[in-house]
C-alpha cells in the first residue's frame, strides 16, 4: 500500500464512529480518531508517573485502534451473547488490517501495535488501561451533558441502566495501580453526575 493511499485509509478513524456510543444512541458519538486522541493525552499526562518508556507509550497509544480503519469498530459487550464478534476472529481481522497497513507504518509501530495487542509489557498494560480510562471518562462527559435519553427503550442496554454498562465492562480489566485508581475516581464522578 502506497503511503498517500495507507494515510487516507486511515483517516477513515476520523469518520468511524465509536459502535459502543451509537448503541446506545448517544448524540453527536466520539470518531475512533478522537478516542485515540484522548487515549494519547491520558497517556501524556500519567506516563511520567509509572516507570515505563513514555516514547513509546505515546507511539502505541496513538496507533491502537489504527486496524480498525479497515475492520471498523467492534463494541466489547459485558453480556458474551451480546458480542457482535468473537474474540478470536476480531484479532484475526485487525492483524491482517495491521498487516495491511505496514507500508504506512513501518517494523516499528508494527511492532508496537503487536505488543500493544500481547498486553504484556508494562507499557502495553498501560496503554490498555488509559484506553478503558478514556472511554470512562467519555461516558462520565456524556452523562453530564445529557446526551442520550435513559428513559428510551434501547434493546442493546436492556441489562444496565444510563452508561453503567462502559463501567462494567473495563472494571475488571483494569491492570494498574494508576489505571484502578483512576477508574475509581472516575466512577464516583459517573455515580454523582447520574443523581
Amino acid at each position: 500500500m502506497k503511503k498517500i493511499e495507507g494515510l487516507i485509509t486511515v483517516l477513515n478513524l476520523k469518520d468511524e464512529k465509536r459502535t459502543g456510543w451509537q448503541l446506545r444512541n448517544i448524540e453527536d458519538p466520539e470518531s475512533v480518531a478522537d478516542h485515540s486522541w484522548g487515549v494519547a493525552l491520558l497517556t501524556l499526562i500519567y506516563s511520567e508517573k509509572v516507570d515505563i518508556n513514555e516514547e513509546k507509550a505515546l507511539k502505541m497509544a496513538l496507533i491502537h485502534d489504527i486496524a480498525e480503519a479497515e475492520t471498523g469498530d467492534f463494541v466489547t459487550r459485558k453480556v458474551d451473547d451480546k458480542q457482535e464478534i468473537e474474540k478470536e476472529e476480531k484479532e484475526k481481522l485487525e492483524k491482517e488490517a495491521v498487516e495491511k497497513l505496514s507500508g504506512l507504518l513501518g517494523e516499528e509501530l508494527e511492532e508496537i501495535w503487536m505488543e500493544y495487542e500481547e498486553r504484556e509489557t508494562d507499557e502495553a498494560k498501560f496503554v490498555k488501561d488509559m484506553d478503558l480510562i478514556d472511554m470512562c471518562l467519555t461516558a462520565l462527559k456524556y452523562e453530564k451533558e445529557n446526551r442520550y435519553n435513559p428513559e428510551e427503550e434501547n434493546e442493546d442496554f436492556q441489562e444496565y441502566e444510563n452508561l453503567d454498562e462502559f463501567f462494567a465492562t473495563t472494571k475488571p480489566r483494569i491492570t494498574t495501580l494508576k489505571g484502578q485508581k483512576l477508574f475509581r475516581e472516575i466512577e464516583d464522578k459517573y455515580q454523582e453526575a447520574k443523581q
